[in-house]
């Protein structure tokens, strides 16, 4: 590692939650709308304060049980996937190679912002495309370095997890895709409760979706999609769908899922999603209709694209109390 490199992590790593929110916060409205959500959607996915809670522990087992943790919760084991359903993970080996000159060139950048900017308009030069399409990818990038290093990240592949049809959606068809609701025909109008809406779970494959019936839950809904999820991701249960799910009551925690297009058409938040949400440490909001969700209490009125989280576990108090220094954050 070159001591430029070096200093960039320690620069990254000096930089607080808070500065990172503030990133997001400060980028978001210069991120074009096809990643406005899910880069916002990935910070909540990898959080630091659980990265930060594995650095700080030399025993991960005891942390792991703690916190109840199930699926692939360690970056390090996904740095080239982690982000595949940002539009802008197509052009990851670009933003990866700059991320790592910027790090070997030196000096420290400003703040976040410079960096995360730098890195997007250097990346959109070399591709060819708008740095508005690369600046949320290119925080994610900052992100990424930041957790896992700069030896394990030049040491991964740098490649893109693209289905053969994704390099020919643009932005804009994404978009439109995503506000699309599914024809009902001509008198469609009519059948109220009998309306069929699709719910797409991974927008680079064509048949990564299930149908739901007009106000029904995404679990409930995925259940009828009996293909075998379970031999590519374990905490699927056999014939219940897509959706990781244990017990459709919102007290495991499992069916977290991040909303990439159509939270409009979900229920409101109720109290006891708005707790528990709390309590598993996967958002902090008052937002009636937030872009992370419990799949087993929400209740689509129409299409929706989700993406599901590699990971789930009960992390909120543990995470709440190593901020503030109270107990409970030992492990």
């Amino acid at each position: 590692m070159t001591n430029h490199a070096a200093h960039f992590h320690q620069f990254l790593r000096h930089q607080t939650e808070r500065d990172w929110a503030d990133l997001v916060e400060r980028l978001v409205p210069h991120i074009h709308a096809v990643d406005q959500t899910a880069t916002r959607i990935w910070f909540h996915f990898f959080p630091l304060g659980l990265a930060s809670a594995f650095e700080d522990t030399p025993d991960p087992a005891p942390l792991v049980r703690t916190l109840e943790l199930m699926g692939r919760y360690r970056l390090h084991d996904q740095i080239d996937s982690s982000h595949a359903f940002l539009y802008g993970h197509r052009y990851w080996p670009t933003v990866k190679q700059v991320t790592l000159e910027r790090a070997a060139e030196g000096p420290e950048p400003a703040d976040l912002m410079d960096a995360a900017s730098e890195i997007g308009r250097r990346a959109a030069d070399r591709a060819g495309v708008e740095p508005a399409i690369l600046f949320g990818i290119g925080a994610v990038a900052l992100m990424t370095f930041r957790q896992v290093g700069p030896e394990a990240l030049r040491a991964s592949p740098g490649h893109a997890a693209l289905a053969p049809a994704a390099p020919r959606r643009s932005p804009d068809r994404v978009l439109s895709a995503r506000a699309r609701d599914d024809s009902q025909g001509l008198f469609g109008f009519l059948r109220g409760p009998r309306k069929r809406w699709t719910i797409t779970f991974d927008e680079r494959q064509t048949d990564a979706s299930f149908p739901l019936i007009h106000e029904q839950t995404l679990t409930g809904a995925a259940a009828s999609d009996k293909r075998n999820y379970h031999s590519q991701e374990p905490r699927c249960i056999v014939a219940e769908g897509p959706i990781p799910v244990r017990c459709r009551s919102a007290f495991c925690g499992t069916c977290w899922i991040g909303v990439l297009g159509g939270a409009d058409k979900l229920s409101d938040v109720e109290d006891l999603e708005r707790t528990r949400i709390r309590e598993f440490g996967y958002i902090d909001t008052d937002d009636p209709k937030p872009i992370i969700r419990l799949a087993c209490q929400s209740v689509a009125t129409g299409a929706v694209s989700i993406v599901i989280p590699p990971w789930n576990g009960i992390v909120g108090r543990y995470l709440r109390a190593r901020q503030t220094g109270g107990a409970g954050a030992g492990s």
